[in-house]
């Protein structure tokens, strides 16, 4: 990690991070709904994809504050 980076391959780095990030929220929201619609449904696995998908939401708040800071109002 000693590289040194130009402001432009580290706003795509970013991007793909939050690319990343918002395709992970959508696939731990689907997978929870999907578990909740299941028989015998495990609320251990559902409580697991749910605060997975919080957690990318987060994070995904937070890329798009750096790449656009002030677009989202603050949330309190």
């Amino acid at each position: 990690m000693t590289d040194v980076v130009d402001s432009d391959e580290l706003l795509r780095r970013i991007q793909r991070a939050r690319a990343c990030a918002a395709q992970e929220e959508r696939t731990w929201r689907a997978r929870r709904d999907e578990l909740r619609r299941a028989d015998g449904d495990d609320p251990g696995a559902v409580r697991d994809a749910e605060v997975r998908g919080v957690a990318y939401g987060v994070v995904l708040r937070v890329l798009d504050e750096i790449l656009t800071p002030g677009r989202r109002p603050a949330q309190s």
